[in-house]
């Protein structure tokens, strides 16, 4: 996709995929209502506003639940508004490509997940459009926005007074309310123990790809200590970038701490929970001294980004081996062996795909 494989010699690579380059970014005047401070979709509003693209497909909020996601195409720039903010939830992004065409779109851009962006370029070459570009937000678990309900219910007495939830690199989720108020819960003390365990499905506990690899440009947070992180893959994502001029503030991600300790302390509750036991819960008079160490040494910027992406190619492995691991030789690319094999796990018989086979790549 981006003209060449991942790049052994350039270390980050083997976690985020390739790159030109990684900044850590915001916009000089936030959106009002964004999550961060609406690169994304700043972005995309951009196109729109210079006649790049005739339309941009991405996610808006149902009418009835502003925390389930509804496919929509955006054709003017002032629209995008009501697309600002995370949503939780299945959706079927890519059902719109049909219509698209149907209306005669010939330019695209689209802001996905990365299973939607795999499925997009999948289909990329058949579906003919002049112009395509591909803006990737990172993921790492999915649910049903009624089970997401019943986790924000966990956090809150009224959660249907929440409005805006993120998971932030200081290790803590943020949480807004409709009146006005922010609460700052750490991760240590999310209601995590208390959530059924086909909360996420099998599909999203073994996902590879959690920086959006395949995409033009990624916009997240994980390398942004309180900023944007964004990953521009190739020439396409440097001209989204571009659209933005003087309105982003640009930096280089810094990095700092360790991540092998979390790593491994993840990785023996996954072993647990993939066992079928229940996860082992910290004391509560540790909780938050732990909490409070946490932000000051544990891992930081893009040391945080690479062990989020151990913990995933950890899951990945364990979930993997648990329940179908006749899957594991077709399912797990050769660059996720790499990420877990400093904790241990290495491919048993039958696990990896031969050498030299299309499905040893890595994406």
């Amino acid at each position: 996709m981006h003209g060449r494989a991942r790049d052994p010699a350039r270390q980050d690579e083997v976690f985020f995929g390739p790159f030109r380059r990684m900044l850590r970014a915001s916009l000089a005047a936030p959106l009002e209502n964004a999550q961060w401070t609406g690169i994304t979709t700043r972005i995309a509003e951009l196109l729109l506003e210079k006649g790049a693209v005739d339309a941009v497909l991405t996610m808006a909020p149902d009418p009835q639940d502003r925390w389930r996601p509804v496919p929509v195409l955006v054709t003017k720039a002032q629209d995008m508004a009501q697309c600002r903010g995370m949503r939780m939830g299945y959706a079927p992004l890519l059902a719109l490509l049909d219509p698209a065409r149907e209306r005669g779109y010939k330019r695209l851009a689209i802001i996905g997940i990365p299973c939607q962006v795999y499925a997009l370029r999948a289909l990329e070459k058949e579906l003919g459009f002049e112009r395509l570009y591909v803006i990737g937000t990172p993921c790492s678990d999915n649910t049903t926005t009624e089970r997401f309900h019943e986790f924000l219910a966990l956090l809150s007495d009224r959660p249907e007074t929440i409005s805006y939830l993120e998971f932030r690199a200081d290790y803590h989720v943020e949480i807004r309310f409709l009146d006005g108020r922010k609460k700052l819960v750490p991760f240590l003390q999310l209601p995590i123990s208390k959530l059924p365990q086909d909360f996420f499905p099998l599909t999203c506990r073994t996902c590879v790809d959690y920086t959006n690899v395949l995409a033009d440009i990624t916009v997240g947070y994980m390398g942004g200590q309180g900023e944007q992180w964004l990953i521009v893959r190739n020439e396409r994502g440097e001209e989204l970038l571009d659209l933005l001029g003087d309105e982003v503030r640009l930096s280089e991600p810094g990095s700092a701490g360790k991540r092998a300790g979390p790593v491994k302390g993840f990785l023996a509750n996954v072993e647990r929970a993939a066992g079928g036991l229940p996860l082992r819960a910290m004391p509560n008079w540790l909780r938050p001294i732990v909490g409070w160490l946490m932000p000051r040494i544990g891992p930081r910027g893009l040391e945080f980004a690479r062990a989020r992406v151990e913990m995933k190619a950890v899951e990945t492995v364990l979930h993997l081996r648990r329940q179908v691991p006749r899957r594991m030789r077709n399912m797990i690319p050769a660059h996720v062996w790499d990420l877990v094999r400093p904790y241990g796990l290495t491919p048993k018989d039958g696990e990896q795909a031969r050498e030299g086979s299309d499905k040893s790549k890595s994406p």
